[in-house]
């Protein structure tokens, strides 16, 4: 029997998946991979967001406005945020965080935006997803402010900063995700960093339509290839696969704990 994991982070919403998207959802769950979160980067387009993971019980989504169109979009409120998370299948605040490698300009809104998701998050008690990319001092900064004004959870997403932003988010008991990024030959120094993690801390994803890992890279990525990052992690940790799916699969339910409420395994359906 298959071991079961989480994509914790896609984006199924994405014109990528148009013409096939319920066949990669199936594919996704013939892997093992059970569940999926899939995540709205822009919060006039999370009607569409919520409704693909109505169409399926192995989705739950998240919303947010990405720190890439901070600028283009309007400003979030945390009443806004609070609002979406009402419903049954919205499970976490975000992608929120900070990107100065191709939108530096638009830092100073970047960091608006990320301090109302950090309000949500704390608000609702649900996980903050953070993107961070070439913004690490900032991030850290802002991300320790707020936990220590008010204490949230956080899953940093995508993880491929350096170590000294692991460890800041660690040290606040934040999460760690890995993407198809650590499977890529060249990461050996981020492979470095989670194996430094503790396992219970770590977590799964595939960003696709982005950054699929080995044989795919270079090809659009689809939940179902989390099973490749997972392989990639059960080795770093020296495990195999089984223990490794298991143990992100306890943090996955420790984080996002309504998730887990909903899933169909929990509540018998």
């Amino acid at each position: 029997m298959t071991a079961l994991i989480t994509d914790s982070h896609c984006h199924l919403d994405f014109p990528d998946f148009d013409a096939e998207r319920a066949e990669v959802i199936a594919r996704a769950q013939a892997a093992g991979v059970h569940r999926m979160v899939t995540i709205c980067t822009k919060l006039r387009l999370e009607p569409q967001v919520r409704a693909i993971a109505e169409a399926h019980d192995a989705v739950f989504y998240a919303a947010g406005t990405h720190p890439m169109s901070a600028a283009d979009e309007p400003m979030a409120t945390v009443d806004q945020l609070v609002t979406l998370s009402k419903h049954p299948k919205f499970v976490g605040i975000g992608e929120s965080g900070l990107d100065y490698h191709y939108t530096a300009d638009s830092a100073e809104v970047q960091k608006r935006s990320l301090r109302v998701h950090i309000e949500a998050a704390q608000e609702t008690g649900l996980p903050l997803i953070i993107h961070a990319r070439a913004a690490d001092e900032d991030m850290a900064r802002i991300l320790t402010e707020g936990y220590l004004a008010q204490p949230y959870t956080c899953v940093m997403h995508c993880f491929s900063s350096g170590a000294g932003l692991a460890k800041a988010a660690l040290d606040l008991g934040f999460y760690l995700s890995m993407s198809g990024i650590a499977a890529f030959p060249k990461s050996q120094e981020l492979r470095d960093i989670f194996a430094a993690a503790p396992l219970e801390r770590i977590l799964v994803e595939t960003d696709s339509p982005y950054l699929a890992p080995p044989p795919y890279r270079g090809k659009r990525n689809e939940p179902g290839y989390t099973v490749h990052t997972a392989q990639v992690g059960a080795e770093l940790f020296g495990l195999d696969y089984a223990a490794f799916a298991a143990a992100t699969e306890a943090n996955f339910d420790r984080l996002f704990t309504k998730a887990r409420l909903a899933s169909p395994a929990e509540t018998g359906t």
